[in-house]
């Protein structure tokens, strides 16, 4: 909210009946749920969930080995999920992240495999083949304005060909470099100094960045949260960081006596979403992906470059895919010719689970955590009841178009009393 206050002097005469408000109106709770604290509902979610399946488990859904592999298996997810949350908050829709994920993953695999090339060499070409797709497709709906969903199936499409053709008749391309493997492999994990300083520093530094924040916006004149509020989100950032690490660091390893810690593959996941989160909450390029999202004829007449925040936005989504597909090929140890069929659908799932609107303009890359979570929990609780697929797919539908409904309901509910962010 911007307020323009002038003296009495200013005003001149007209000052007598003009009455200055002395206070900036509170939001109520559903605005505040509804904003700031949106992931409120959705950690409570998560948590209703744990409950129920530590109990339907007798605990088994809560031991250490078992968070521990929960986490490994929601990275590409996860990550994919990543790629998808910056497309969604254009308000478009990219169904190539899969396909352009296992492509990343093939080319890496083959530069590393069958040419030889330096591992580091073959993870920066398949990151670079994932972003020149992603640049393509960013053309022709940004420049060309085909519609994303057309482009992007598509490009679903072509890739999976190009896949095979890649693979030529191979049904995995299996990954022997140890370097690669080290990534995300079986024995991948953080030394305890680093596992468990790294997130604390970077705890602090969240902590001390609301606590300046806040009080910039206090001398400011500007709406912020209370104090009550700020403790609890830091308290809330606090616990589940350090009640993550002491699990993971508590989960034992093949031999007696000794522990796994923090998985590299899952530290590289909370890497990428705090740099994300960094770039569109701090910079001017993250500050232009909301504006345009949120009314992309306002932000062209605001001088925003609407094509090339676009096709910047698509470039990084497939990127951030093909990096997670050479994650998953790490932790599989090869490469699989099949998409698959089900992972495009869950990187959508958390995005929007995790409350980042199918509209645009409104979203956090930290929601995405708790989405994919949430995904995680319920194939891993499932299967720990030994449900089949047709029981988890059916669950996992029903969350989504929950979610979905969610958000169109409070998209339509901030259109009337106009409040929307």
């Amino acid at each position: 909210m911007r307020e323009i206050i002038q003296t009495r002097d200013e005003l001149g005469p007209a000052a007598s009946s003009v009455e200055i408000p002395g206070y900036i109106e509170r939001e109520t709770l559903l605005q505040r749920l509804r904003g700031d604290l949106g992931f409120i509902p959705v950690l409570l979610t998560l948590v209703a969930i744990t409950i129920y399946f530590a109990i339907t488990t007798n605990g088994l859904f809560l031991v250490p080995g078992n968070i521990s592999n929960l986490f490994q298996q929601i990275v590409t997810i996860g990550v994919d999920g990543l790629g998808v949350t910056l497309v969604l908050l254009l308000g478009e829709i990219d169904l190539s992240v899969a396909a352009v994920g296992t492509f990343g993953a093939c080319v890496m695999g083959v530069m590393a495999e069958r040419i030889g090339v330096p591992p580091v060499l073959a993870i920066i070409s398949g990151v670079l083949a994932g972003a020149a797709a992603g640049a393509i497709n960013g053309f022709f709906i940004a420049v060309l304005r085909i519609p994303s969903f057309i482009v992007t199936l598509a490009s679903s499409i072509f890739y999976t060909g190009l896949l095979l053709f890649l693979m030529n008749h191979q049904e995995t391309l299996i990954i022997h470099n140890q370097f690669i493997v080290g990534i995300a492999g079986p024995s991948s994990f953080l030394p305890d100094v680093i596992g468990v300083g790294l997130p604390t520093i970077v705890l602090i530094l969240y902590a001390l960045g609301l606590v300046i924040e806040h009080l910039a916006r206090r001398r400011g004149g500007l709406r912020s949260k209370s104090i009550g509020q700020l403790i609890a989100q830091i308290v809330v950032a606090a616990v589940i960081v350090e009640g993550a690490i002491a699990v993971l660091e508590n989960t034992p390893g093949p031999v007696a006596g000794t522990y796994l810690g923090v998985p590299i593959n899952v530290a590289i996941f909370f890497s990428l979403i705090m740099i994300l989160w960094l770039v569109l909450t701090k910079t001017t390029f993250g500050r232009h992906i909301y504006a345009v999202g949120g009314n992309m004829e306002a932000a062209r007449r605001a001088g925003i470059n609407v094509v090339f925040i676009r096709v910047v936005v698509f470039t990084l989504c497939s990127a951030i895919a093909a990096a997670g597909g050479i994650l998953a090929a790490s932790r599989n140890l090869g490469v699989a010719s099949q998409v698959s069929p089900a992972l495009l659908l869950q990187a959508i799932a958390a995005a929007v689970i995790g409350g980042v609107s199918l509209f645009g303009g409104r979203g956090s890359v930290w929601s995405i955590a708790l989405g994919a979570l949430i995904i995680g929990s319920l194939e891993n609780g499932l299967d720990l009841r030994s449900q089949g697929s047709d029981i988890k797919q059916m669950i996992e539908g029903g969350v989504l178009i929950f979610a979905v409904t969610v958000d169109a309901l409070i998209r339509r509910t901030q259109a009337r009393s106009g409040s929307g962010r």
